[in-house]
């Protein structure tokens, strides 16, 4: 087994993998909203910033709460 090897976790321990979501989807079009507005209309800036923003904040605090459940002793 060399360095390169990427580390395998022990039979029996868990591996934590995010839940679904369409934030990035989401993120996504309010991006897109916005680099349109800026060509077009300031409703369309807006829109996409107001979007950009919500979709940022709750994609944080998801990810704040799913490594909050993660056990305290982690073994590697």
């Amino acid at each position: 087994m060399s360095d390169l090897d990427p580390k395998i976790p022990p039979a029996g321990e868990e591996i934590h993998l995010p839940g679904p979501t369409i934030l990035p989807l989401m993120l996504t079009v309010g991006i897109t909203m916005v680099l349109l507005g800026v060509t077009t209309t300031i409703v369309l800036v807006i829109a996409g910033l107001i979007i950009s923003a919500w979709c940022i904040v709750r994609w944080i605090a998801d990810t704040r709460r799913d490594i909050a459940e993660l056990p305290l002793e982690h073994h590697h």
